[in-house]
């Protein structure tokens, strides 16, 4: 993915955060332990500023396949 050039972490990584901190609602310490847990040191505030910048992108692309919505 040309979204995670660059970055010191694999893409995975900051998909899983960004993703259990958007639809979990999981603090940005609590993830950062759960991420010493499996092995990857990470600073919250690294975990804060990937979900400034990754979850408006990550919101455009999923929505091109949700199916439409309704009105109610």
């Amino acid at each position: 993915m040309s979204l995670f050039k660059r970055r010191r972490f694999r893409a995975e990584i900051i998909l899983l955060c960004v993703r259990w901190y958007c639809k979990y609602g999981i603090s940005h310490r609590d993830l950062a332990e759960m991420m010493s847990d499996l092995g990857v040191a990470v600073d919250p505030s690294t975990i804060f500023r990937w979900v400034q910048r990754y979850a408006p992108d990550i919101k455009k692309r999923i929505r091109l396949y949700q199916g439409p919505r309704s009105g109610s």
